[in-house]
């Protein structure tokens, strides 16, 4: 695969990562006042995080600073990762693209977390407003934009089950957008295809 083709991937990732995070910013209120559900197991609804898994926050004045600073760096070297493996000639297609996807995902939620903060105004009981001129943040300290919510099914543990016995779970749980879903892909694919994407073409 081409490079141009990989830059491709990222691109086209990135655009409907960024026109849906758009989207839901400027029509949706923050929270599950705003939820539309699509069916029963699937439902669009805007969360915002400080940009880690399952909305993890690294303590202190600092924190969100250091974690955007660090994912730059991490973008950087994911970035020559990719070029790296096509100047190769001989890596395969499934770790370029594999990679491709985990630049997107990861680039897509810098963005949020570089720039939302000062473009946008908070969607905290009314829709917000892009281009702002009372932002809701600083630079570098965006909140990143989630809402594909999949509830497929909800029950209680079993009594007899230990510390959870007993209590409500939902199943799956979490909150995403297009950019984490294209990290997840792309390393479902490096580990799924581990040893297509890491055989090296003749």
């Amino acid at each position: 695969m081409t490079l141009r083709k990989a830059y491709l991937i990222v691109f086209i990732i990135l655009l409907v990562d960024q026109l849906s995070k758009i989207y839901i910013k400027t029509n949706f209120v923050y929270g599950e006042n705003g939820q539309i559900d699509v069916t029963s197991w699937f439902k669009i609804l805007l969360i915002e995080n400080e940009g880690m898994a399952w909305g993890t926050v690294i303590p202190g004045t600092y924190g969100k600073l250091f974690l955007t600073i660090f994912r730059l760096v991490a973008v950087t070297g994911i970035g020559y990762w990719l070029w790296d493996s096509v100047e190769k000639k001989h890596s395969s297609n499934y770790l370029i693209v594999a990679i491709s996807l985990i630049l997107a995902g990861a680039f897509g939620n810098i963005i949020d977390s570089i720039f939302y903060g000062v473009i946008f105004d908070d969607s905290y009981g009314h829709l917000a407003t892009l281009f702002t001129d009372k932002p809701y943040g600083t630079w570098f300290h965006g909140r990143v934009v989630d809402m594909l919510y999949f509830p497929l099914f909800e029950g209680n543990w079993p009594e007899w089950m230990p510390v959870i016995g007993g209590q409500h779970f939902k199943f799956f749980n979490a909150i995403f957008n297009i950019a984490d879903a294209a990290i997840s892909t792309g390393v479902g694919i490096l580990i799924v295809f581990n040893k297509k994407a890491f055989h090296h073409q003749s």
